[in-house]
């Protein structure tokens, strides 16, 4: 019995050495036990609160369908997981020994605080970043009130130029904990000559970033309408910071600089409210004055007998016999077609064509086209 006790004491005594043998200069190792435990804890905890909000997140969306708050607890989970963390490390400093005499360099308290400060401050510009997932949603829902689609892609822009705005405040923020003040001035008065050089460089890029702001402001078209710039006719997919794409007929995408589109004619072919037509009928000189007259009222009347184009009241068909050409009596006709759909449009020009030649070669009437007839006189007295 004495043994066993005797063997018990020595083993509670060599735990006792183990746990209190001095990794570092008064600190053992139930302290560094217990850094490494509230490391670890904070870390569980962390996940325990980000899966928490998330499933809180989750559910109320089902329930009630994307709001502000959900967007806003989805976008603070990790950010939240990270400002846990910092103050994790912030805590492990109060069960460690800092002494310049019996502990730990008291030195090293000041890089341990200025370290947890920047997972601190990395974990608010972190928060920051994120919850422009926010604003995005906010300028979501209002850009769909609108009737123009050129809105819809004013979103991602300014959700970009907005995380690139916090990224260039948020480094300035946590280089302030990392070098001292006199090294950031000499940094920024460095970052300002070398700014001036940048800006020169690329002042091709700004001019087509505030080509951007041009189109945004002044919308000369929309997303998927069909223009015609430089020559190239087709639909616009996508306008970004630099450039507008727009996707030809043929199927070839035309990138052009915003600067080229802001100081650039632009024909607005969607914006049309009629495709309009104008044709001349020619008919041969033998119809005589009764058939062409007879021409022209069958033109008008088969116009008349087409819905497409009487539509817009301020454009009705117009036909007159207009002129003696050459070989062939010249009858105008044109039209407005509504809507100004180019299939439509084609569409309504096939149906009256094939009406005017059932209508003329019922009458007789023939159409017209380039002969010359010569005349041969034979001498009566030849030499």
């Amino acid at each position: 019995m004495t043994g066993i006790m005797g063997n018990t004491l020595a083993t509670a005594d060599s735990w006792y050495d183990i746990i209190n043998y001095q990794l570092v200069r008064g600190n053992s190792i139930w302290r560094f036990a217990l850094v490494l435990a509230v490391i670890l804890i904070t870390m569980v905890v962390g996940k325990i609160v980000q899966y928490a909000i998330n499933g809180f997140a989750d559910k109320r969306e089902k329930k009630v369908g994307p709001t502000g708050v959900t967007s806003t607890l989805k976008a603070l989970t990790k950010p939240i997981y990270v400002g846990i963390f910092a103050m994790g490390l912030k805590l492990c400093m109060s069960f460690l020994h800092f002494s310049d005499v019996d502990g730990i360099p008291t030195k090293i308290v000041a890089s341990w605080s200025k370290i947890a400060e920047i997972v601190g401050a990395i974990a608010v510009v972190y928060a920051l970043y994120c919850l422009v997932e926010v604003i995005e949603y906010y300028l979501g829902k209002l850009v769909s009130k609108t009737e123009t689609k050129l809105d819809d892609m004013l979103v991602p822009i300014m959700r970009k130029s907005i995380r690139i705005t916090i990224a260039i405040i948020g480094a300035l923020y946590i280089a302030q904990f990392v070098v001292k003040a006199e090294t950031l001035k000499s940094v920024f008065l460095g970052a300002g000559i070398g700014g001036i050089a940048i800006a020169m460089a690329a002042k091709d890029t700004i001019a087509n970033f505030f080509g951007s702001i041009t189109i945004f402001t002044d919308h000369p078209f929309q997303i998927d309408e069909l223009i015609r710039v430089n020559g190239h006719l087709g639909v616009v997919k996508e306008v970004g910071f630099r450039s507008t794409r727009i996707q030809t007929l043929e199927g070839n995408l035309i990138t052009i600089p915003n600067n080229t589109m802001a100081n650039t004619d632009i024909e607005n072919v969607s914006k049309r409210p009629y495709i309009r037509r104008t044709s001349n009928l020619t008919i041969t000189y033998d119809s005589g004055c009764d058939k062409t007259k007879k021409a022209v009222e069958i033109v008008k009347d088969v116009l008349a007998n087409t819905p497409e184009v009487n539509l817009a009241a301020s454009n009705p068909p117009r036909v007159y016999f207009s002129d003696f050409n050459d070989w062939s009596l010249n009858i105008y006709m044109t039209y407005w077609v509504v809507p100004a759909d180019f299939w439509v449009y084609n569409e309504v020009n096939e149906k009256v064509n094939f009406e005017l030649m059932k209508r003329f070669k019922a009458e007789g009437i023939e159409f017209a086209f380039p002969t010359q007839t010569i005349y041969t006189k034979k001498d009566d007295n030849p030499s």
